[in-house]
């Protein structure tokens, strides 16, 4: 899912960011099959193959005891369909410009599919 779910997200960061003051947040989170050992410099280099529009935060845990409270919060209100849990990476919100998040998507909804969404919130 990493390479398309980027490749999306930097396509809609170019039509978008400008235009419509898209922003493309990155938390990195190891929770996942251990899929993001790396330090977050790492990380970061690796985000910087597909574009340096993202905005990446230090790694953090979504789930569990030391669930980063914005997670907390973003689960919350978005909860799941099988609970308030973020089930696998590439779990994504839509939040509007006041800082509400208005719709949750699965790992395996592509960027794209989103996209029909963002109208809505400008």
């Amino acid at each position: 899912m990493t390479k398309k779910n980027y490749d999306q997200l930097t396509v809609l960061h170019a039509k978008y960011a400008q235009s419509h003051g898209l922003k493309i947040l990155v938390f990195p989170c190891n929770q996942f099959g251990g899929q993001e050992p790396w330090s977050e410099d790492k990380i970061k280099e690796f985000i910087l193959k597909y574009s340096d529009g993202f905005e990446m935060f230090s790694k953090i845990d979504v789930n569990g005891n030391n669930t980063h409270p914005l997670f907390s919060y973003l689960k919350h209100k978005q909860g799941g369909t099988l609970g308030n849990f973020i089930k696998w990476n590439f779990t994504k919100f839509l939040v509007d410009k006041n800082g509400i998040p208005v719709k949750r998507y699965a790992p395996n909804v592509d960027p794209f599919d989103a996209e029909k969404d963002f109208p809505k919130y400008w």
